[in-house]
């Protein structure tokens, strides 16, 4: 014979247990984007952006701070994963996510783009995404994107890399071996 009012019991405190931990989540997240609240707004597109030079189509998956792949930022909606429209221009990189906030990283700010297997939360095969590294404000940011077409991406590194301020740089030049854009993350360095 089954004890129902024991089974109703277990089953409603498991829901608040349920409950309790998406709630405790929610208020991490939202916590996470008090403290990075001293992050400048995001640059806005300008009104006429150029002609593109290369387009992409894909998924976000989110911005870290430079060279730390498990540090998600969070605010400004950075932190949201959403599908991506980029485009490159010579004024910099457009990035429209439908359900999420658009931004636009500027020529200046870009610091250049490689090849990675993962950030914050989402691990792909090597070179499976492409991780452009650019600057707001004094803090230096590692955002995610993986094309439909993974064929895209290596195009997309030369591009944002000559396109930076900095210039491209020779990988197997020594004074590079401590510039993160150009390894993968868990490189030897």
């Amino acid at each position: 014979m089954t004890d129902w009012a024991a089974r109703i019991g277990w089953v409603a405190g498991l829901l608040l247990v349920i409950a309790l931990v998406y709630w405790l989540m929610r208020e991490g997240w939202k916590w996470r984007g008090t403290l990075q609240g001293d992050l400048p707004e995001l640059p806005s597109a300008p009104g006429e952006p150029g002609a593109a030079r290369l387009a992409l189509s894909g998924r976000y998956h989110g911005s870290t701070t430079a060279g730390q792949w498990l540090d998600r930022i969070v605010a400004h909606g950075l932190g949201t994963r959403s599908r991506v429209e980029l485009t490159l221009t010579d004024l910099g990189v457009g990035v429209v996510r439908p359900g999420a906030r658009d931004f636009f990283i500027p020529a200046a700010a870009l610091r250049g783009a490689r090849l990675d297997k993962g950030i914050a939360g989402k691990v792909l095969a090597e070179g499976g995404l492409l991780v452009i590294t650019w600057q707001l404000g004094d803090k230096t940011i590692d955002s995610g994107f993986r094309s439909d077409h993974a064929a895209e991406h290596p195009a997309w590194v030369d591009a944002v890399t000559a396109l930076s301020p900095s210039g491209p740089s020779d990988p197997s030049d020594p004074s590079n071996a401590s510039n993160p854009s150009n390894q993968t993350e868990g490189a030897a360095r």
